[in-house]
C-alpha cells in the first residue's frame, strides 16, 4: 500500500507489532502511548518554540492476499513522530465537531482509530496536510471504506468500515504495526491497521 514507487534510499528503520491479531472490542480496545516532548532551552536562553505535533501526510490502502493470515491494510503516514492512539470497535461513527453520525454504508462492523497528539492540517488551520489518500469507498472485502471523523486540538480520528462475510459472521481480528522508514526522502512514522481477511478467502 505504498503511495509512490520505491526510490533509491528508501529503507525501513524499524517495524514493531504493537497489537497482535485480536478483536479490539468495547471492553478491550487497543491503546498505545507515545511521548513527543516539547524541547526546553536551559536558562538564560529564550524558551524554544513548541514542537510541532506529528502531522498526517498520507493514507495508503492495500491488500495482502498471500500472507498468513491474508489481510487488508489501511496505513496512516505521519511526519514528526508516532502519535498515541486507540483502536476500538464502535456501533456508530460520530463526527467530533457536530456530534452527528457519519454514514458508512456497506459495512458489517466499524472500527474507530483515534490519534492523540496529532493533526492533519497546517499550523494556521487553513489547509490539509494529507497529500495522498485512497478514495473513501475502498471496496476491499475486509476493508470496505474509511472516513475522517475529527481533527481538532490534537485529536485526529478516522472510522474504518469492515465488511461482513457471507454465512456466519465471525469477529474480524485486527493487528497494528508501527513502521519507521525513509520513503521518498521523507522520514515517516507509519501506523498500519490490518484487518484479517481469512473469512473472505
Amino acid at each position: 500500500d505504498e503511495t509512490a514507487p520505491p526510490q533509491p534510499g528508501d529503507k525501513v528503520i524499524s517495524s514493531t507489532v504493537t497489537h497482535d491479531w485480536s478483536v479490539p472490542g468495547p471492553t478491550t480496545p487497543f491503546h498505545t502511548d507515545h511521548e513527543n516532548p516539547v524541547p526546553i532551552a536551559p536558562p538564560p536562553a529564550a524558551p524554544l518554540p513548541a514542537a510541532p505535533l506529528p502531522t498526517l501526510s498520507a493514507i495508503g490502502a492495500g491488500q495482502h492476499p498471500s500472507d498468513a493470515p491474508p489481510y487488508d491494510q489501511l496505513s496512516f503516514r505521519f511526519a514528526g513522530g508516532f502519535p498515541s492512539y486507540d483502536v476500538e470497535m464502535v456501533p456508530d461513527l460520530v463526527d467530533d465537531a457536530s456530534g452527528l453520525p457519519i454514514p458508512m454504508p456497506g459495512t458489517g462492523t466499524l472500527l474507530e482509530v483515534t490519534f492523540r497528539g496529532a493533526q492533519a492540517h497546517t499550523a494556521d488551520g487553513t489547509a490539509s496536510t494529507v497529500t495522498s489518500a485512497p478514495p473513501p469507498a475502498i471496496g476491499y472485502p475486509a476493508l470496505t471504506s474509511y472516513a475522517p471523523a475529527g481533527d481538532f486540538e490534537g485529536v485526529l480520528s478516522y472510522g474504518i468500515g469492515v465488511g461482513r462475510p457471507m454465512g456466519t459472521v465471525p469477529e474480524t481480528k485486527v493487528r497494528v504495526i508501527e513502521v519507521e522508514k525513509i520513503e521518498q526522502v521523507q522520514h515517516l512514522y507509519v501506523v498500519a491497521i490490518q484487518l484479517d481477511a481469512t473469512a473472505w478467502k
